[in-house]
């Protein structure tokens, strides 16, 4: 986001914090289901996305018109952060979109926190992309752009209703749409970030030959909380491709011990002689 939308988007994040210090959990999910419905409304109506984010008009005009197409569609929480978020200045109709779509995410993942399963949802939507990224077949169901978004979402419902928390469900519904713009597995890891950044923690993403036991998985976690003076949360792969070692990426920093890496190197080395 550029300075503008950046702004306009902190003055929504604050007034939703505040909303949440005195709101019930099933209340905020409520709200938070309501702001992605309008950021899917917003994602198919351009001319309505530019209406609401026109700098030219006066954000009384703008918050009119979000009211007379909003009223009685959804609660009035999400209107008044709505309106919070039109009355704010936009660099682009894209920043308005993608603002009301954060603060939806924001929203559910605070219900979930506020209930006390803020990790358990971090683990289902990471097991969730385990299970895709696994799966050939599911994979390009679940990404094909071509497939209606309500179509794998119904797929998506029937894979994780019963077996997941109802706010996880609605995460993985909202990876589906290219959550900021990204591709259905890069958008559930970014979700998986977000709700350990909520709680305070970074996520190592860890892929191994073997399983780790609890301890060596505690004893790792641990390690890297020294390093990155933070809690991290590791999220374990188990891919016997990797031979041995382990592969560890922390944000943008990547740490590659895996006997495969080894072995490419020395197969690259010696095609160069």
């Amino acid at each position: 986001m550029q300075a503008a939308s950046r702004e306009s988007y902190t003055v929504a994040v604050e007034r939703l914090e505040a909303y949440v210090r005195d709101a019930q959990p099933p209340a905020v999910a409520t709200t938070g289901g309501d702001l992605l419905a309008v950021a899917d409304l917003l994602r198919r109506e351009v001319r309505l996305r530019r209406a609401l984010s026109d700098p030219a008009r006066p954000p009384a005009d703008r918050t009119g018109l979000l009211n007379s197409v909003l009223a009685g569609k959804v609660g009035a929480d999400a209107l008044d952060l709505l309106t919070t978020l039109v009355s704010g200045r936009w660099s682009a109709p894209s920043e308005l979109l993608d603002g009301t779509e954060r603060l939806g995410v924001r929203a559910l993942l605070a219900s979930a926190d506020a209930a006390g399963e803020l990790g358990e949802v971090e683990d289902e939507l990471f097991r969730f992309g385990q299970v895709v990224a696994a799966d050939a077949r599911l994979s390009n169901a679940l990404s094909d752009p071509m497939a209606p978004t309500a179509q794998r979402a119904e797929l998506v419902r029937m894979l994780l209703t019963g077996k997941a928390r109802p706010v996880t469900v609605r995460l993985a519904e909202v990876a589906l749409a290219g959550f900021g713009g990204r591709s259905f597995g890069i958008a559930l890891s970014r979700l998986v970030e977000l709700a350990a950044e909520r709680r305070d923690r970074q996520v190592a993403y860890v892929t191994v030959a073997a399983p780790l036991s609890e301890d060596e998985e505690r004893r790792l976690g641990d390690h890297l909380s020294a390093i990155y003076g933070r809690p991290v949360a590791v999220k374990l792969t188990v891919d016997p491709a990797v031979l041995g070692g382990a592969s560890v990426r922390v944000g943008s920093d990547l740490y590659d011990g895996t006997i495969l890496r080894r072995l490419n190197e020395t197969r690259n080395a010696l095609a160069k002689r």
